[in-house]
């Protein structure tokens, strides 16, 4: 009998649990579930004869450890910041972890006592990151192969709504962490463009996007992530001269959200003390400031944005209610917290509401003296408002790698990302079987 430990029955726990339920029986896994929200976890694991739901507090150490110590591989699909705990758990009682989430300089630290102790960590294996990871390192060392060399590699990916439901003038609902979207891009992005450093900081951010073309889809919106840079060393890629990766969105999305921006409803730094007793009114006026503009709250906002009143982007923000009368429902909240109590709301994905994730990878490489570019596709939709292609797509790579690993097809010890060839064959191979294909387009772009 191998023991798997999942710490975590939220969204994005659905399908690993799914997937590796169907898995316990025949390779004789015994799986449990372990949550602060005990029926949460037992309608996960149902009736499943190969599993248990349990009560844990994950935030107490002595009942994490006494749970992690009966486990031989460990899932933490807890919130990021408590992942460095569990894994110095792991670390001591000698236990292998599983985690879709970044790598945190905490934990990456870890990596000489986990090798030592012949110990696999592995890291980002969800969807960006996880298959992003794979499909790209697939055609990167595919490319090296046959002997050419990667100049350039762009890199986009959205959890998007998919066009059958998209019924609001903001064309997105959401599918993943909330606060997470509108936190995004905060900071200041880094990237490569012809052999050059680029900076994009967080308040020029949505302004500078760039357009894509997806295949049978039309053009989309990118705006570049927080940090391309650490890809040059992750996938091999030091001398590469252009490396970018970005987030995919409609189109209309980032001037949108640009003026959110500039509003000042994304800053979570302040408390509104009093929030509760202010309309949606009442807080645009007040980001007014001193301002000396003239008009109404929307024509002074217009102003204060440089766009027109009627403009698209002044109709996106009067569809969210910002300028009504409506109380706000957030005490003493930050704008960040008011904004997604708000989107919560709007952008909520309803029961037959089907998602839609794009990922896109460029290659452009050289191989006999010619140039090549290399683009590869991929679009896959959700079933529904809960069986959504984000968490079947976080969910499933979880899976396959936690099976290779309980079958002990996994050698490589350590903290990693799943960059090579022994995890993203297989888990590639087999997620084909769900759907997950990327189309490709290959074309000659120069001359010798």
């Amino acid at each position: 009998m191998r023991n798997l430990l999942i710490i975590g029955a939220g969204r994005s726990a659905t399908a690993l649990i799914n997937y590796i339920l169907k898995e316990a029986k025949e390779h004789n896994f015994f799986i449990t579930v372990a949550d602060a929200d005990i029926a949460l976890a037992q309608a996960k694991v149902g009736s499943s004869p190969n599993s248990r739901a349990i009560w844990l507090d994950a935030s107490k150490p002595n009942d994490r450890r006494d749970i992690i110590s009966r486990a031989d591989v460990v899932v933490s699909l807890l919130p990021p910041q408590m992942h460095l705990e569990v894994a110095q758990d792991c670390i001591a009682l000698g236990k292998h972890m599983v985690t879709a989430s970044y790598v945190s300089t905490q934990v990456l630290r870890l990596g000489d006592e986990a090798r030592q102790r012949a110990l696999v960590f592995m890291n980002e294996i969800g969807l960006d990151p996880g298959i992003d990871h794979m499909s790209a390192m697939q055609r990167i060392d595919g490319i090296r192969a046959k002997g050419g060399k990667v100049t350039a590699f762009y890199s986009f990916a959205g959890g998007l709504v998919a066009p059958e439901s998209d019924d609001n003038p903001w064309h997105y609902k959401f599918t993943w962490n909330p606060r997470n979207v509108v936190l995004a891009g905060q900071g200041t992005a880094q990237f490569l463009k012809n052999g050059r450093l680029k900076y994009i900081p967080y308040r020029r951010l949505f302004r500078q996007y760039q357009l894509i073309d997806i295949p049978g889809m039309g053009q989309w919106e990118v705006y570049a992530n927080r940090d391309s840079l650490l890809y040059r060393e992750a996938y091999g890629l030091q001398n590469i001269k252009t490396l970018f990766r970005g987030t995919i969105r409609h189109r209309g999305f980032c001037d949108a959200w640009n003026a959110l921006v500039r509003i000042g409803l994304t800053d979570s730094a302040f408390p509104i003390v009093g929030s509760e007793k202010l309309t949606y009114y009442d807080l645009m006026d007040a980001f007014l400031g001193v301002s000396e503009y003239t008009g109404t709250l929307k024509e002074r906002i217009a102003q204060l944005i440089d766009v027109a009143p009627d403009s698209d982007v002044i109709k996106k923000l009067e569809w969210l209610g910002l300028f009504s009368k409506r109380r706000i429902k957030v005490k003493n909240g930050t704008p960040a917290l008011i904004l997604e109590n708000l989107l919560l709301e709007k952008w909520a994905i309803k029961p037959k509401d089907k998602d839609m994730v794009i990922m896109q990878h460029i290659f452009e490489y050289e191989l006999d003296q010619k140039k090549y570019k290399l683009t590869s596709t991929l679009t896959i939709k959700g079933r529904d408002g809960a069986d959504t292609a984000m968490s079947q797509l976080v969910g499933l790579p979880l899976g396959v790698f936690v099976k290779l690993l309980m079958l002990g097809k996994i050698s490589t010890t350590g903290i990693n990302i799943p960059t090579m060839p022994e995890v993203y064959g297989p888990v590639m191979e087999e997620l084909e079987q769900y759907g997950v294909v990327f189309s490709e387009e290959e074309e000659e772009i120069t001359g010798a």
